[in-house]
Parts: C-alpha cells; structure tokens; sequence
C-alpha cells in the first residue's frame, strides 16, 4: 500500500467518525459520557490502523488464493505418469504403484448405471466357484460438495407420473450410499472429476464377498472366510470398453488360526485364501426394448416391480427376463433377427463334446421358429488364439471346468436390466465332472435320505436370499450325474452292453444343454414337466416326436426301461411342447397384441403346457402341496412309474456283487453300486409319499376353458396306491434285504488315513432308517396332518385317522404274529418316538394329537399281548416302556 492510500484512508476514517458522531440518537449523547480530546485522536488512529490491517489481509487473501488456484493440479497433472484407458468411465492406473482412479464427467452425474459381479475364481467352501453371478443393482454417480458418491438406487417400485402420489415416490425408501469419494482433481473447464478408487474395488463395498456366516454351525462345523487383508487385496485387471467398465479384484481373507481348515484340497493355506471377483460397470441401454410383463401361467425369471398407484389385488409390474430380440424384417412372418443371440463354445470345451453341444443349443431355434424368428441362435467356437477373454460379458460363453469339489455340473446364469427385464450377458458354466465318477458319489448317497423337518424352512430362506442376489441355482447336472451312475449301473446289471451307456451319457449332454441354454433365454424351472407324457407312452419311443415331457426345464428320473419293456429316450432331447409355448410368450413380437396374448395365454390348461416352479415343488418334507410338481418323477402316472422302477431296483439288487466284483480290483465300484441303487430307492418312495395328503394346484384364471378349482385334493385311491407302495417296498420286513455276503463285500477303497477318527463299515441298518426316516418325516410332518385335516373340508376323502392307520398297519402288521427282524425293529422303534412326538411338539394341531394318542395306546395293548422269540420280546417291552412312559407324562 502507498503513502497516498494510507493518507486517503486515514482521512476517510476521520470523516467516518465524524459522521457517526453527528447521527448517533442525543440519546446516546446523553448517556455515554464525554471523552477527553486526546483520548479521543488516540481512538481515531487505533482505528484507521485497525482499517489499514483489514486491508492487507483482504489483499493477502486474495493474493493466496491465486496462487493457491495456480498451483491446485488438474486432472492432466494428477495422471501424467499414469497408464490411461479410455471406456466408459475413464480410469488411470499408477504403473508402479498400481493405484486405480477413475474420471466422472459432469454428463455422467446423476444418470443411471447397473452394477454387475460374478466371482472369476475362489473355493467352493468358501462360498465361491468359477463363473459364479453374484450382484446386479442400479447405481447413480452424485457430487456431493468436494465429493463423489456412488448411491445405490431402488427399482423395485413404481409410481404413475399421473398420480399426485408419484410427488412422494421416495418416501419412506431409502437409497443406499455404496461409497463415497474425494475430489482428489478436476480438468480445467471443471467438467470433469478424479478420485481414487482403490477403495471403492479393493473392499466390499459395491458387493459383499464374505459370505455371513450360518449362525446354526458352530466355528469349527464348517470353512469360513478369515478378514480381509488390506495390504494382501489386489486389483488385477481393468478392462474398459464404450458401454462397460470391469474391475477385477484379488481379495485376500487372512486368519492366523482357522478352526475348520476346509474338507478338501482346494484350499491351499485356509490362513490365507483368495477369491477372485469382477466387478462391471454398464451403462443404461437407451433403446426401444418393450419389457413384457409377467403371467403366472408361465415361468421366466423376474425382475419385481410393485407398483404403488395400483388399486388391484396384484399390485405388480414384474418384468419378464429375456434378450432383445428384434426382426430385420417386421412385415415378415418368420425373420431372422437384427443381432442373434450368439453363444461361444470356449477353447477349453472337449473337442469330442463340441459337436452335440452345438447340436443342442441350436436345438432351441425350433421354439424361435414358433415365435418369428429364425437362427435366432447361433453357436461359434473361441479360436485358440482368441485376444478375448471368456470372462468378459460382451461375450456368452459356454465355459468348462474341472474342479476338485465342484458345486454343480452345469450353472447357466444371466443378468437383466433392472428398469425393462432386458437380458444383458449370460454364461453357462459345465463341470467336467458331470461325465466322471469322481464327484464323491457315496456321500451324496450317504446324506440324499436324510431329510429333516426343518429342511423345507432352510430350503426357502436359503432360495429367498439368493432371490435378492440374483443367485439362480440350478443343480438340474448334479442330478443328472446321479441318474447316469444310476443308468450305468443298472445297464451293467441287464447287460446292454457299452452302447447302451454311450447313449446315455450322450443324452444327458444333450439335455444338459438344453436345460442351462433355457435358463439363459430366462426360463426358470418346470418342475411339473414330466406330468406332459403320459405313463403308456414312457417307453414308446416312437411316441416320443415331442420329447419325454413337456418341458426341458425339469429334474426328470431318467427314463429307464422296466423289466419286461423296451428301452425308449433315457432323456427328452428337444424343447418340449411347454418350452415352445413359453419363448412365444416372451418373444413372439405379435403378442404385443393384448388380444393375442390372451388368447395364448388360454392355452395353458393344455396337458403339454402345465407348470410349476422351484416353489411349488415337493423336494423336502413338509414343502409345498401339488405332488405332480416334484423331482426325480416322470410320467403322468408317477407312482405306478416310482413302482417300476423299485422292482428293477430290487432286482439289480441281487445280481450287484457278481456284476461289480472286479478281479484285481477294490470294492469301492460295488460299494458305489449299492449306494446308487438305494438311494434311487429313497427318491421313488419321496415321490409317492408325496401323493399322501397332497393337493393338485391350476394356476388357471377364473372363467378359463379347461380350469378346475385352483386347489383340488388328490383322489383317495390314489393316496392309497402310494400308501401300498410305501408299505410293500419302503417300510417292509424285506425292503432293504440282501444276500449277506453282499453286505459283507461293501469294502471302502482305503487311502492314507482318510476315515481316521471314524468306522468303514457299509452301516445298513443306519442307511435304510435314514431313507425310512426321511418318508415319515413328510408323512407325519405337521403341516402334511394339518393339511389332510383341512382338505377333508373340500374333498378329500382319505382322513387322518385312516391315514395313520394305514401307516402304523404298514409298519407294524406283516411281523405281528411273528419275529421282528432288525430292519423293523429299528423303524418301529423310530415310528413310536415320531407319535410320542407328535404329543409334544407345539406345531402340531389338536386332531393330529388325538390320532398320534389313540395309535400309542392301540400299539402299547398290542405289545404287551404279542410275544416272539427272544429278541422280538426285548423290542417290544422297549416299545412299551416307551408308550407307557410317554402316556404317563402326558395324562398327568
């Protein structure tokens, strides 16, 4: 400042007292008292020194801000030494460092954008496998003052923009905010944004990768995730291309002293293990892509929008899954499309399997055809020397594995857009393992018959969580897997010869495919496929010109040829009449026409076009109502199928050892044999315990030609068919009966020190309770006597008292008047604490009480009065201290 200004400034000053002092109300003149003049010049430059320092912090300020302002970087400065690739979002990456930032520019703030993971590679214990969909979301990028956020949006809500309503559409819903993000740099326009985000990918804030923990297992009952290790997590790739951004990520999850080090050999260091994890960035699609709504006659995969305006019963807007598939030429009746849905055979497919999985997946464009399209699917091979990678979603690849412990067999996963339904990238995964025996058969045997109550409630938790996640299981391989082993062996037994195996396996590749393939158009499972074919035509193969059932979409018995029958299709090897029906409804343009569409939809009470899903079906004991939906069945007769097949079971049985004894060789194959044969004979009798109290569901509409009531009980000679066959191949003296000396050849293949701490004996008695045990559980499970109690209301005539009659007659009345063996002793023995039970248990209804109390008390006079040898003698005074000591309790 010169000498002029602070002259300046002090006469200005001066004035300015002056002034005031002239203006102040007499008022304050009065009341301030009277300053000597000195003391007043002293006041006059205290403050002209006060206004001349003020001055010179302004001007310091401002001189400070611009060269604050030229020395702040810009982007350019902040990433000049760094490796720049260009894609959706632009990311930089520190050639020595390897630190990741990302660059937002101001266009892209506030729009939408989907998030996707699938896990690249990991441990199957811990909760990952190659290939694997994990997340999709909808994300917004916002700028938050010097911050940026990424903020993940809910889709699952619709509002009219007519309605007042839609005013208050984010009420009550909150957003998620994944992340946030200093501003580390800015371009010079201030358009464009830097931040680091190493800390966005390396932790697990876009998707969880560390499964939680089942709070039902103690620590040391199975394999956990350690922490994530900071310093060890790792980003490995950036791939970045116009409409999508893919980080992949090494993490890293450390634990110094594991409780449970994996079962397996998988997991090298169970202190140190790494899962390896994508992570896409999409844009919104901006196309004229129409989403198709969904209808419950038909099963797709869904992306759930409730709509919050609707008056309606069914408040939804759930959108169907499928790709989006346009006509080159529209006028045309059937066209090819703009853009076919392309899938590539990945360079590590066998080559001797290359040809009959092209063969089957093409099989799909019968179904196209009926929709409009033709070659709506073609199939190309990954050269070699592909500069792609199988992982990358541009591409859909058909990508095979060969995995110590591998969760499936095949796994053929897609992700959607959230807003519209549209399919994005789909996979299929296919396990080498599906063609060997190397999966540990005899411990999927060992445990396939051990159902428990609580299994249909872990069962539906478990499905609802990897709902949210958009984890579509399928196991329909791993199934399959056991339906050949099944095959093999009882072809080895009949002596079909190695043609026959051949057939087999190439059949169930063949609709292997054709399954996974249906998952990736957005099919979902038809567990009520096999009710299409009729039980006369099941080995008729010239009957058979539309497949083995109306759908390729179920978990079908294989179709074995009873004793006295030809062999037919082992497995159905086209889309069925339901499968065409269904792609016509999510791709035939002309069903835009809501008439069309209704009239297609009126179809379904046909017999090849009957459905129903995961939900629906009667896996577990005490899990959904229907029967006809179910697994492992075939037929519209399935019980007289499931009939069928426990003869040529029983059968096979006594020719085991002379067909797998093997000079030179251990027993393990015979061991196997049995394990497969009995646990056939577990799933024949799940299927018709399930005809026991069951209730047929129409998923029909009201006013619909061909629809029944929606809930219809299962006709009482049907029930009763079940019932016998329970009784004379599940619960009978003989049911599990086998030359000794096959019992006595069921050796393990030894191998170091594998059953330490445990017994290698085949356990006979423990496996034919199991399966045994796994029946009861659905027969006497609460909701099943609830349910038999409630239908008597509206039609069904086989009571619970007749009902459990049959059941104790079917379990106690053949040894009666004679010996017990101990097959029958334990499941007798079993049966009574399941009635005593019943008594105690809070879950179940009063009528099953009073059943479960009249049965007690008619079994306690019956044992005290029937005798038997020895032993016979000693099981049922054990059976009546039992009933006496139960009674005792509950009458007092």
């Amino acid at each position: 400042m010169t000498d002029l200004d602070k002259k300046i400034r002090y006469l200005l000053a001066g004035v300015a007292l002056s002034t005031f002092a002239f203006a102040a109300p007499t008022i304050a003149a009065d009341d301030q008292p009277t300053k000597p003049a000195a003391e007043k010049k002293q006041d006059e430059k205290s403050e002209a020194k006060d206004a001349e320092k003020d001055d010179d912090e302004d001007g310091e300020e401002a001189e400070e801000k611009e060269d604050k302002k030229k020395k702040e970087k810009t982007i350019e400065d902040m990433v000049k030494d760094h490796k720049a690739l260009d894609g959706l979002f632009k990311m930089y990456q520190d050639p020595e460092k390897g630190g990741l930032m990302m660059e937002i520019r101001a266009d892209q703030l506030d729009k939408e954008f989907i998030y996707f993971s699938h896990t690249a590679n990991g441990v199957v214990e811990g909760g990952h496998f190659r290939g694997q969909y994990r997340q999709q979301k909808i994300f917004k990028v916002q700028k938050h003052f010097n911050k940026i956020e990424f903020v993940e949006v809910n889709p699952y809500f619709y509002f009219d923009p007519d309605n007042a309503l839609s005013n208050a559409k984010e009420a009550n819903i909150s957003p998620a905010i994944i992340s946030a993000h200093a501003i580390s740099a800015k371009s010079e326009e201030g358009d464009r944004f830097l931040i680091n985000v190493d800390g966005l990918f390396k932790s697990e804030a876009f998707d969880q990768v560390k499964p939680t923990s089942n709070p039902r297992l103690k620590p040391w009952e199975r394999f956990n995730l350690g922490k994530l290790s900071g310093g060890k997590t790792k980003i490995t790739d950036v791939s970045n291309y116009p409409a999508n951004t893919a980080v992949t990520v090494d993490y890293v999850y450390t634990n110094p002293s594991p409780m449970n080090r994996g079962q397996w050999f998988d997991i090298t260091d169970a202190r140190n293990v790494t899962v390896k994890v994508q992570h896409t960035l999409v844009e919104m699609p901006e196309n004229d892509f129409k989403p198709r709504f969904d209808d419950a006659r038909v099963g797709y995969f869904l992306d759930y929008v409730n709509d919050m305006t609707s008056h309606e019963a069914t408040p939804w807007r759930d959108m169907i899954n499928r790709w989006h598939l346009e006509k080159k030429d529209p006028t045309a009746e059937v066209s090819e499309p703009v853009e076919p849905i392309t899938w590539w055979i990945e360079n590590t497919t066998p080559v001797e399997l290359r040809p009959t999985i092209k063969k089957a997946v093409e099989a799909w464009n019968i179904a196209f055809e009926e929709a409009g399209f033709k070659n709506a699917i073609v199939v190309k091979e990954q050269p070699d020397d592909a500069d792609w990678d199988a992982g990358d979603i541009r591409y859909n690849v058909l990508r095979w594995t060969s995995s110590p412990q591998p969760p499936f067999g095949g796994y053929g996963p897609s992700f959607s857009n959230p807003r519209t339904g549209q399919i994005l990238a789909a996979d299929i995964m296919l396990e080498y393992t599906f063609l060997t025996n190397r999966m540990n058969a005899s411990k999927v045997f060992e445990t396939a018959a051990l159902g428990l109550q609580n299994e249909a409630d872990s069962a539906a938790e478990d499905f609802m969580a990897n709902m949210k996640n958009h984890e579509r299981n399928c196991n329909v391989a791993g199934h399959l897997q056991l339906n050949n082993m099944l095959g093999k062996t009882l072809a080895a037994v009949m002596e079909a010869g190695p043609q026959a195996s051949e057939k087999l396996v190439e059949e169930a590749i063949y609709y292997l495919m054709l399954h996974e393939v249906g998952h990736t158009l957005g099919l979902n499972h038809n567990m009520k496929a096999t009710q299409a074919r009729a039980y006369d035509e099941a080995h008729d193969i010239d009957a058979q010109e539309e497949g083995l059932a109306g759908s390729v979409m179920d978990y079908p018995s294989i179709n074995f040829a009873p004793l006295g029958k030809k062999q037919a299709h082992y497995y159905t090897v086209r889309p069925g009449t339901y499968d065409i029906w269904a792609i016509q409804f999510g791709y035939d343009p002309d069903l835009d026409d809501p008439e069309k569409m209704k009239a297609h939809l009126a179809r379904s009470t046909e017999k090849g076009l009957v459905f129903g899903n995961d939900a629906d079906d009667m896996r577990a004991p005490g899990k959904a109502i229907d029967p006809t939906v179910n697994i492992y069945d075939m037929t519209d007769d399935a019980v007289q199928f499931a009939e069928d097949r426990l003869k040529l079971d029983r059968d096979a049985m006594g020719k085991l050892r002379a067909k797998f004894t093997k000079e030179g060789q251990s027993y393990q194959e015979l061991r196997q044999a049995y394990l497969i044969l009995t646990g056939d004979m577990a799933w024949q009798g799940r299927v018709a315990s399930r005809y026991v109290g069951g209730v047929y569901v129409d998923r029909a509409v009201a006013g619909q030609d061909g629809a029944t009531a929606p809930y219809r009980p299962v006709e009482k000679a049907k029930q009763e068919q079940a019932m016998q066959l329970l009784r004379d191949y599940i619960f009978a003296p003989d049911a599990f009966a086998a030359d000794p000396s096959l019992f006595q050849h069921l050796a393990i293949q030894r191998r170091g020190f594998f059953h330490f701490g445990g017994t290698e004996d085949p356990a006979v008695h423990g496996r034919a309770l199991a399966i045994q045990a796994d029946i009861l559980n659905h027969l006497l499970h609460p909701t099943t006597l609830m349910r038999i109690t409630d239908t008597g209301l509206y039609g069904n005539a086989y009571g619970l008292t007749e009902m459990i009659t049959d059941l104790t007659n079917a379990i106690f009345e053949a040894d009666s008047r004679g010996a017990v063996n101990s097959f029958r002793q334990e499941l007798q023995v079993h049966y009574v604490k399941m009635l005593i039970n019943i008594l105690k248990a809070d879950d179940y209804d009063y009528v099953a009480r009073s059943n479960a109390f009249s049965v007690l008390r008619g079994l306690g006079r019956d044992m005290a009065r029937w005798r038997g040898d020895a032993a016979t003698r000693a099981h049922r005074e054990h059976l009546v201290f039992l009933i006496e000591k139960a009674l005792e309790v509950h009458s007092g």
